[in-house]
């Protein structure tokens, strides 16, 4: 079981879920996301699978947004480990544009049908690669969460977003990319649809966002041509990162989309990539500054790290 605490200091939720101290650690005999393990299908190109340590789960008590002192609450949601491919050991830059699409459709459907229960506040979808990122399974997968609140970062970047859209008329992100893309310092890949790009108040060492060109709120805002699109870019984006050194990036893949109630007609889709690796050999530990008080300390300059990227294979799409 699973419960949700308030934190008064921060006005922020905490997810108390003791269950997942049991989730095994790099399996390396079985998996239970192999094809012929029981757990999934005995053929699959990609698999939404539930979560067997679910910190949100639909069986849990309902959520009850009344912070107090020591308020404590369900935490009703859902919890789904996106399987992005059978093979054991296919690394996601691996995978063609074909298959990425394919996972794209997966994210695309999911979020419809989450958007369309009203328990569901925030639609997250992401990816852990990587030990050194504390993953405990091997297999090419990525999660989708479903909040019953906004959590505290993604509140922030929407209070920014509807604060400029509210004072400029115009938003934040197509005014970011417009910028990005006249400058041309740290555009990293260009596609017809979308732009790839080191940003400039980047916070992670080697961080890279990918813009839709067109302003969209989420994935269920993009066209077939974009989607396939955005598959080969991501794609690109993934082999870039593991060329660079010549080993896989050790790194976060988030989805930022709009909210599942409310109007956010400021918001832009765009998705972030957070590396932890910055250098060969050095890791990017978040301590006591970023930890303790929350302000990041970059040890890469942006526009160098996107002139390191745009010269790794593949330069072109």
């Amino acid at each position: 079981m699973s419960e949700l605490r308030w934190h008064p200091l921060l006005k922020e939720w905490v997810g108390v879920a003791g269950l997942r101290q049991d989730r095994p650690q790099m399996p390396r005999d079985w998996c239970p996301f192999c094809p012929g393990s029981g757990k999934v299908p005995a053929q699959y190109d990609t698999f939404l699978y539930p979560n067997d340590f679910a910190a949100l789960s639909k069986n849990y008590a309902p959520f009850e947004d009344n912070p107090g002192l020591f308020h404590k609450t369900g935490a009703r949601g859902t919890c789904d480990v996106v399987l992005y491919h059978p093979g054991h050991t296919q690394l996601p830059a691996q995978m063609s544009a074909a298959h990425w699409r394919k996972v794209v459709d997966l994210w695309t459907s999911r979020t419809a049908e989450l958007y369309n229960d009203p328990e569901v506040e925030t639609v997250y979808i992401f990816e852990n690669t990587g030990e050194a990122i504390g993953v405990t399974m091997p297999h090419p997968h990525g999660q989708i969460y479903a909040f019953p609140f906004t959590p505290p970062l993604i509140a922030r970047e929407l209070i920014a977003a509807r604060e400029h859209h509210d004072s400029h008329a115009a938003c934040l992100y197509c005014e970011i990319l417009r910028e990005e893309l006249g400058a041309k310092l740290r555009i990293v890949l260009e596609t017809d649809h979308f732009a790839a790009f080191v940003p400039f108040h980047a916070r992670w060492p080697g961080e890279m966002q990918i813009y839709s060109k067109r302003h969209a709120d989420s994935l269920l805002a993009l066209s077939e041509a974009e989607k396939t699109d955005l598959a080969a870019l991501i794609r690109a984006i993934r082999q870039k990162y593991d060329n660079l050194w010549g080993f896989p990036m050790p790194l976060m893949m988030v989805l930022r989309q709009r909210p599942a109630r409310g109007d956010h007609a400021y918001f832009h889709f765009h998705i972030e990539f957070l590396p932890i690796q910055r250098t060969p050999s050095k890791l990017k530990y978040l301590a006591g500054v970023e930890s303790g008080a929350g302000t990041f300390l970059n040890d890469t300059v942006a526009e160098t790290k996107a002139e390191e990227f745009r010269a790794v294979a593949p330069t072109s799409l």
